[in-house]
């Protein structure tokens, strides 16, 4: 697989220039095995891929615009980038601008995690008042009702991997993580030293959505993810790099 997507990458990079890029936006908050960030640019993970990938098939360049998770909705409004991966509708419920939105192609698994080694499963509404570890700019909505009535605080960190590193170092008893990014984080860790799930905060499909410009090939987009998607690339993506394809519900 990997050497597939090299060739891929050849390709994109081989494409004319007089055409335009595809400009995706990649939040900085995302860690592996979503992406991994190098020197302010994506180098590889399952959202890389994805989004190379579907670039190459539609025939024009990938261009990456990694920026912080606050300008990312403020940066499709403006024009500065035409697509955007790992996203749900239900995110942006006050979402301005004109976009049209593709299949759900992933499968999002948020848990609230433990370093308990034999932890008991948690009601959050049920926890005393503390700190959770969750990333900046994320919204968390069976959380939310909690943080609104100051029952549980948001201790917000840059990135998830971060916010996991926290955990591990003692800054707090509790964090959120989506399900693939724990099992990655816990891959380098000792059985004793892994972080576990204690509770499922939320489970949702994800998708891309598109900016509609007469300047973006919008349908090509949207048939090629489908074609990504219905042939199984997505899943051999994914596997890839978790070991197995998505969990679904």
């Amino acid at each position: 697989m990997r050497w597939a997507l090299g060739a891929l990458l050849g390709i994109s990079l081989s494409v004319s220039a007089a055409e335009p890029p595809l400009r995706f936006v990649v939040a900085d908050s995302w860690a592996m095995p979503m992406v991994q960030i190098d020197h302010g640019r994506p180098t590889q993970g399952i959202l890389h891929d994805i989004m190379l990938s579907l670039a190459t098939q539609v025939g024009v360049p990938a261009e990456f615009h990694v920026l912080p998770r606050a300008r990312v909705q403020n940066a499709m409004e403006h024009g500065e980038v035409d697509v955007r991966c790992y996203a749900a509708q239900s995110w942006l419920p006050n979402q301005s601008g004109d976009y049209i939105w593709s299949l759900p192609l992933l499968f999002q698994r948020d848990l609230l995690i433990s370093r308990d080694a034999q932890p008991p499963r948690v009601d959050p509404a049920d926890l005393p008042r503390q700190s959770i570890g969750t990333v900046l700019g994320y919204t968390y909505p069976t959380l939310q009702p909690l943080f609104d009535a100051d029952r549980l605080q948001r201790e917000d960190a840059r990135n998830q991997e971060q916010v996991l590193e926290k955990l591990l170092a003692g800054r707090y008893r509790y964090a959120v993580s989506n399900q693939w990014t724990l099992d990655w984080f816990n891959q380098r860790l000792l059985p004793g030293q892994q972080l576990h799930g204690v509770a499922v905060l939320q489970e949702q499909h994800v998708g891309c959505y598109v900016r509609n410009d007469p300047q973006v090939p919008v349908q090509r987009i949207l048939r090629t993810l489908l074609r990504m998607k219905m042939s199984g690339e997505i899943d051999d993506i994914i596997r890839l790099y978790t070991g197995s394809t998505e969990a679904t519900p």
